[in-house]
């Protein structure tokens, strides 16, 4: 095995619990491949672990254990049935979860979901890229897949130098797979659809909103496969769903129709103009969900995204009336819940309405958060009563 040596800043950062570090921090490479998996060790030659090395990215390495070890397929086997022996302590009431959160399972820049009886991975590095058929093959030896596809058209592996693409890499995958979520029959489509099939994060959020919903009209703001709507139109006389995407209300008007519900509309619009469309001609709903795309992709792009969120927040709050009910959404992890907080407070004094907290939470817990490694924690989701 290689040994790549770090400077005193990275040990650091190491020994924080941080399994990142960064090309510059680099002080010896020792002839280290793109995705091979390599000793790390301080400037003294002191061990600090194992770790994938990537020639490419300005993270060029990413800490797999703190031992130094081998990693190969008994690895891989051991850290995923670690990871799913969790998932059967957390997810409830869904045959569709996440199986492997990256750095939050100890398998930094690994992606696997599960939908019944398929898979859908996600290599992210080239560490990982490299070790996929070691990979599948745990995989299949744990859950004895139908099939399973990587997805890896994610834009973070251009960073890596790997190619976009989506590829069985083994068994059969159909266009779609029908799944369990909550009560509600969900299709997701794995090859094309958003994330991995449909959004896994958001699943007890869906179930916390509609806990608040008392009736009236709600509107779900980028209903994208219409997981808020859904959820919202068994408690509510009827829903409006919005989302600038075809594709997405397709799928979100399939999913409906699968689950005999009625009582929901769905518009292919621009959210913005429409919250500032019902704001002008005072239309009123009793519940209200936001929960928009990353607006905050970089650090750099933090500031301008505060604006945007600010200003749907704002435009929602204009739609309630006392006792309605706010469901805001970030998945900027750039964007802290501490400021997500400040913005919609902001938002709440610009619209006259006084906001009384219900509830603040997360991402699923199939999507687990490192206390030590705040990019594991990206969705804030605010429940939000107006007085």
């Amino acid at each position: 095995m290689k040994e790549v040596r770090v400077n005193g800043r990275a040990a650091e950062r190491v020994a924080s619990g941080h399994p990142w570090i960064f090309a510059s921090d680099l002080t010896d490479r020792d002839g280290a491949q793109p995705g091979e998996a390599v000793r790390v060790a301080d400037g003294r030659g002191r061990p600090l672990g194992t770790a994938h090395y990537s020639a490419a990215s300005q993270i060029a390495l990413r800490m797999l254990s703190r031992e130094v070890e081998e990693i190969g397929r008994d690895f891989y086997l051991r850290r995923l049935r670690a990871a799913e022996e969790h998932r059967r302590a957390v997810v409830r009431h869904s045959d569709a979860y996440r199986v492997a959160h990256g750095e939050g399972d100890l398998l930094p820049a690994l992606i696997v979901d599960r939908y019944r009886d398929h898979l859908v991975m996600q290599t992210l590095d080239q560490g990982m890229d490299a070790a996929r058929g070691e990979i599948v093959s745990a995989l299949e030896e744990i859950f004895h897949p139908a099939g399973i596809v990587a997805r890896n058209d994610a834009a973070v592996r251009a960073k890596e130098q790997l190619p976009l693409e989506c590829t069985v890499v083994s068994g059969e995958v159909p266009e779609t797979v029908t799944v369990e979520m909550n009560g509600f029959t969900m299709r997701a489509d794995l090859r094309h659809g958003q994330k991995t099939g449909i959004y896994l994060d958001q699943r007890e959020n869906y179930r916390a909103a509609a806990r608040y919903a008392r009736g009236g009209r709600a509107l779900d703001c980028f209903a994208s496969a219409g997981g808020f709507a859904l959820h919202l139109a068994r408690k509510c006389e009827s829903v409006e769903a919005v989302d600038s995407s075809s594709a997405a209300l397709a799928h979100a008007r399939a999913n409906a129709e699968a689950n005999g519900i009625s009582n929901v509309e769905f518009h292919e619009a621009d959210v913005f103009e429409v919250l500032a469309g019902y704001s002008a001609a005072r239309r009123q709903f009793s519940l209200v969900v936001l929960d928009p795309p990353a607006f905050a992709k970089t650090r750099g792009s933090v500031q301008a995204a505060q604006s945007g969120y600010k200003e749907i927040n704002l435009r929602a709050l204009r739609l309630l009336s006392p006792g309605g009910i706010l469901v805001t959404c970030s998945c900027s992890h750039h964007l802290s819940e501490a400021m997500l907080l400040e913005l919609v407070a902001e938002a709440s004094l610009d619209a006259k309405r006084t906001l009384r907290v219900l509830e603040r939470r997360t991402q699923s817990q199939d999507h687990p958060i490192l206390l030590t490694v705040p990019e594991t924690h990206y969705l804030k989701c605010l429940i939000l009563e107006v007085m």
